[in-house]
């Protein structure tokens, strides 16, 4: 009775987090901030672009360089932030919104990532011009130090802005474990069991699968070895993993592809087709433009983070002095993660054949989403594409859970202290083990929930901020656009402002 009561208070909640409610707050935020920068990520994309993917062509580019042992290069922060962003969602999530809601859901995919960019953006130059340098050194930064000492500092808003201070930590922490582990290691079990054990069953000890115990372990062990070694080895594995495998996948995309390179115009005709057309009744459901759109804004934003508060965390951790550089870097992010990754993923999808273009619904009954893209990698390479696609989520599944290690241990950091992390990191390490044996979906739906409730402190407080925003990327603009002679705002400290002052002097 109380699990069936937790089910249904839970469904509601998540059904208004992940709903049209908080949709318009994510998309809202999104188009505020974009028509506030006189769309920046339109009107600067080639200094963007420059500034972030570009600068990693240029000799001595300070995007790859550490200053520290307490930082991390921008480009690691880039990789930690994807490391967390692209994982299962890029690959089953974008399978299920064109499976639900048709071929249209990739526009309104598309049309999220745009606005996104400029809300991770804000979190981003906010992240960084609100930072602080913790006990042991190191930078922290994210949602709840740029609530406490940005809205906290508003007139009447110190005690409101505290608590979701607060608040924002708790949800993160809480979902840390759950979508950012548990959920996570859970797919990684069943993928792998299912590519390379499906005719292996090792039976069970009292009620515990042996196979998934025996994974669970394998992750416990190698997961320790990252997490524990803290935010630089997190880093450095990042940046070495993510580029592969991010290029690997978009490589076997791009076969499958030119391998039905007569389809791709009808692909991209149908995507915008069926974002603005109801689809005919199928299965009894009709195909409306608004489920095309929810799903293609959920699916969008569960994917890339843009609005959650998620990925300002470790972003702020960067050696940056400018709080814009990294906002761009915020910029490049949601546009690759969405716009490369998951419109790979929809090609893939929607040139199998197991969509009909014309009418935008799925040509057989029952189509199981969630194995679709190894299905269609499979017909294309033979059992090695099954392979390589359940090696793909693994690796994106376990780089999102050293991503969100990261993200719960600075909300530990926040409410109880640098100490507690060491608690939290060995709690983190050995709950991935459960992830492994775990059957019961209601966990991963509660902590669903709880990763919906980090964006509503976080983009109270972008909203609440965005003036400052703007007048942060005014003077960016003006500094090193238009050369105009002005002081930088570099960070909301004057001790700190001084140093990355300094810093920048040195460049």
């Amino acid at each position: 009775m109380f699990i069936e009561k937790l089910t249904e208070i839970n469904s509601v909640l998540n059904d208004f987090i992940w709903g049209v409610p908080g949709l318009v707050l994510l998309i809202g935020t999104g188009i505020l901030m974009t028509f506030c920068t006189k769309f920046f990520q339109v009107t600067h994309i080639g200094h963007w672009f420059r500034e972030t993917i570009g600068s990693l062509f240029k000799k001595n580019s300070s995007s790859t360089k550490k200053t520290d042992r307490q930082s991390i290069s921008q480009f690691q922060a880039l990789c930690t932030a994807l490391a967390a962003t692209v994982g299962t969602g890029n690959i089953a999530g974008v399978a299920a919104a064109i499976v639900i809601g048709g071929p249209g859901a990739v526009f309104w995919m598309w049309v999220a990532a745009f606005f996104g960019m400029m809300t991770n953006y804000s979190e981003n130059v906010l992240g960084i011009y609100f930072r602080r340098r913790n006990s042991s050194g190191e930078w922290s930064g994210g949602a709840m130090y740029y609530l406490k000492d940005g809205l906290g500092k508003k007139k009447g808003f110190k005690i409101i802005a505290s608590v979701l201070a607060v608040l924002f930590a708790c949800f993160a922490i809480l979902a840390s474990f759950g979508i950012g582990n548990m959920g996570q290691v859970n797919k990684i079990t069943l993928n792998v069991e299912s590519a390379f054990f499906s005719n292996v069953d090792l039976g069970t000890v009292g009620g515990i699968p042996v196979l998934g115990l025996i994974i669970g372990v394998a992750l416990v062990i190698l997961g320790g070895l990252i997490i524990l070694g803290g935010l630089q080895r997190i880093a450095s594995f990042a940046e070495k993993v993510i580029p592969f495998m991010a290029g690997a996948y978009i490589i076997g995309a791009l076969a499958i592809m030119i391998a039905n390179i007569e389809n791709v115009g009808s692909i991209f005709v149908a995507i915008f087709k069926f974002a603005f057309k109801e689809r005919a009744v199928f299965g009894g459901t009709v195909g409306t433009i608004a489920l095309a759109m929810t799903q293609g804004f959920k699916r969008g934003v569960f994917s890339n983070e843009a609005g959650l508060g998620s990925s300002v965390i470790v972003h702020s951790s960067s050696n940056v002095k400018e709080p814009v550089r990294q906002g761009m870097w915020g910029i490049f992010e949601v546009f690759f993660d969405t716009m490369i990754v998951c419109t790979m993923t929809a090609i893939v999808v929607l040139s199998s054949g197991y969509i009909d273009l014309t009418t935008g619904n799925p040509t057989v009954t029952n189509l199981d989403d969630s194995t679709l893209v190894s299905r269609v990698f499979g017909e294309t390479f033979g059992v090695v594409g099954e392979w390589f696609v359940a090696v793909a989520m693994l690796l994106f599944a376990f780089t999102t859970v050293l991503g969100w290690s990261q993200y719960g241990s600075k909300a530990v950091e926040y409410l109880f202290g640098t100490k507690a992390v060491k608690v939290y990191k060995v709690i983190f390490v050995l709950m991935i083990a459960s992830g492994a044996i775990m059957t019961s979906s209601l966990a991963w739906d509660i902590s669903d929930t709880f990763n919906g409730f980090m964006m509503v402190p976080n983009l109270i407080g972008v909203v609440a901020l965005f003036p400052l925003v703007i007048k942060i990327t005014k003077n960016y603009v003006n500094r090193k656009l238009k050369n105009k002679d002005e002081k930088p705002m570099l960070s909301y400290d004057e001790e700190l402002q001084k140093e990355a002052e300094e810093a920048e002097a040195k460049v």
